[in-house]
This record gives structure tokens, sequence and C-alpha cells, in this order.
């Protein structure tokens, strides 16, 4: 790996920096990017044999020590409220269904009685 101790240094400032404003509840969605980025890559370093192995021994994956702050990372930005949350891409997909359900419907009131246009 290079730049080992640079890389140490970058990861728990990483984690500290992102897990403050974790622990306050400030800008969660933003924060678990690097905080996934950097599980991901702890993976790929520390454990790189246990990630190649997961379909031959999936317990140890499960058992890893990045495991559990990746999987609590990948929740909090899945779940958590806000822009880039799975709930908000819905509700903006629903809302421009029934707008575009509303549109279609008025179109097709208009064409039957075309006195509601006035």
């Amino acid at each position: 790996m290079p730049f080992p101790t640079f890389n140490v240094y970058v990861s728990g400032l990483t984690e500290c920096v992102c897990g403050l404003p974790f622990a306050r509840r400030l800008r969660i969605a933003l924060i678990t990017i690097p905080l996934i980025i950097n599980f991901c890559v702890a993976y790929l370093t520390a454990s790189r044999e246990v990630l190649l192995g997961i379909f031959s021994d999936p317990d140890a994956f499960v058992s890893d020590a990045a495991f559990l702050f990746l999987l609590a990372s990948v929740i909090v930005f899945i779940f958590w409220p806000g822009v880039f949350s799975v709930d908000a891409v819905i509700k903006r997909f629903s809302s421009h269904r029934v707008r575009r359900k509303r549109q279609s419907t008025a179109r097709c009131a208009t064409r039957l009685n075309p006195r509601l246009t006035r």
C-alpha cells in the first residue's frame, strides 16, 4: 500500500471530522458518503482476503470490524430524511407521476366538456 502513514491519518481524520457531526445529527446524508468510502477502502486494504472470500466464508466478512460501520453508514445514507435519501427520491418520483396524471385527467376533462377551459 502506498503511503501507509498518510492513509492512516486521512482515515482517522475522516472518521473524526465526519463522526462528530454524525453524532450531533448534522448533515447526516452528506457525511455518510465519505464514511462509506472510508470503510470500503478499509475493506480493500486491510481486509482484502476477507473481501475476496465473501462467498466462500461470509461469516468472516460479516464479523470484520469495518462491516458494522459500513452497514450503519449505508443504512443511514439510504433511510435518513433529506435530499439524497431514498424516501425523497420516491417522493419526487411519485409527485411527478401525480402531476402528470392530473394533467392528463385535465386534458381528458376538457375534451369531454369544452366549457371547462373558460
